[in-house]
């Protein structure tokens, strides 16, 4: 029993020897080390901010389609992505009143609602430049659009069962970024319309604002009663839709209902908010490929970055650790305390990399909303945290055992 208590106690002196050195060089070298703390805490920071944004991207369109509160997606195919007028959808639905009219009557539906999207020219004097913006056509008021200010659209009299010659509203909903380009409020007129000459003789009212669409597509819009869109885009012999969205009755099943309407219009393609999201990302391959390469590189780049950085902080202190060789100190007492410093530094900077988490993620998605459109663009992950906190100690402390090491390992007259 004696002598493995006597080698824990010289075990248990060693270690607080090689405490003592660690505490006194962070002590004799403050600016070093809270320089060092500050790198990687900004590795961390690397790490956790691009892991948020390479989810974000997979994540994003999954969670557009979500808030769009649909059960279904009604389309005749592919759905194409188009640059035009900013962003949005092409619209290649046909005859979409009377295919929405069918639908609805399905005892399971509440209500389908054909959504379409054209560009429109859009500004507040017809003798001024005009702004191209996303126009989103909707059949009327109700469910289809959220209000945060002001009132819905009144209805879509216009329609007029088909004749088109009904009363136009002349009413128009705009998100806030379209309210912020064109320096309008709830309550004043705006010109619109699918041409410039069209929209020099159209006044609209904005009755509301609504964050639904550019919520959807990452873009400004102007949303109208669809009959009115048509009219303006001179689109009412065929009345093209992007999507018909379905909304069903509570309790519904929504995989029955899909196979039943499936196996009614075979020419559609009946699709729930995942099977949608997928198909318009069928092409964008690059898209899923860029967020998934940003998580795996904020891996990559963390390391780097820490391992790089403990191995500069210890290489400073060659002379010192030169110096305590010569005057008979062991070379496992001299790894024992760099890998002190290493464990210090790595700890402490990874707690604040990870605190400055939060502020910096919430500053990011500050700067994508105004830019494009898309709030939460930048996602926090427990994981992700709890990865990079990881990450920063056990390299940190690696990369200074590793570095105390080869320092240990070359002759001290090297270095002094």
């Amino acid at each position: 029993m004696g002598a493995p208590i006597a080698a824990l106690k010289r075990w248990l002196a060693r270690l607080r020897v090689a405490a003592a050195v660690t505490v006194g060089q962070l002590r004799h070298h403050r600016l070093r080390l809270g320089l060092a703390i500050v790198g990687i805490a900004l590795a961390v920071l690397s790490m956790t901010l691009l892991a948020g944004v390479g989810m974000g991207v997979l994540e994003t369109g999954e969670q557009q389609f979500e808030a769009a509160d649909r059960d279904l997606w009604v389309t005749t195919g592919e759905t194409r992505l188009t640059t035009a007028g900013g962003g949005g959808f092409e619209n290649v639905l046909s005859d979409s009143r009377n295919v929405s009219a069918e639908m609805e009557s399905h005892e399971d539906v509440s209500t389908a609602a054909p959504l379409a999207f054209e560009t429109v020219y859009v500004g507040t004097d017809p003798d001024d430049d005009f702004q191209t913006f996303v126009g989103t056509g909707v059949p009327g008021s109700g469910s289809v659009v959220q209000i945060s200010e002001g009132e819905d659209l009144s209805g879509d009299p216009h329609y007029a069962d088909g004749s088109y010659d009904g009363e136009r509203t002349n009413e128009v909903l705009i998100d806030e970024e379209t309210a912020r380009a064109l320096d309008v409020e709830v309550g004043e007129t705006v010109h619109v319309g699918g041409s410039l000459a069209a929209a020099r003789n159209t006044e609209a009212t904005v009755v509301g604002i609504s964050p639904t669409f550019e919520q959807m597509l990452g873009a400004p819009t102007v949303v109208m009663p669809l009959s009115e869109l048509h009219q303006t885009t001179s689109t009412t012999h065929t009345e093209p839709a992007t999507f018909i969205t379905l909304t069903l009755e509570d309790g519904a099943d929504t995989d029955a209902v899909q196979s039943d309407l499936q196996e009614t219009y075979p020419e559609y393609e009946i699709r729930s908010n995942q099977e949608q999201l997928e198909a318009v990302l069928q092409e964008q391959a690059l898209v899923l490929a860029a967020g998934g390469a940003l998580v795996v590189l904020s891996l990559g780049v963390g390391i780097a970055l820490s391992y790089t950085l403990l191995t500069l902080v210890v290489f400073q202190q060659r002379t010192a650790v030169a110096a305590l060789t010569a005057q008979g100190v062991s070379s496992s007492l001299l790894v024992a305390s760099i890998v002190g410093q290493g464990l210090a530094i790595g700890l402490v900077g990874g707690l604040l990399g990870v605190a400055l988490t939060p502020p910096a993620v919430d500053l990011l998605n500050r700067l994508a909303a105004a830019v494009v459109g898309f709030d939460g663009l930048v996602q926090t992950d427990p994981r992700f945290l709890v990865g990079a906190f990881v990450v920063a100690i056990g390299i940190g402390t690696i990369a200074a055992a590793l570095a105390g090491w080869r320092l240990s390992r070359t002759p001290p007259l090297e270095h002094l």
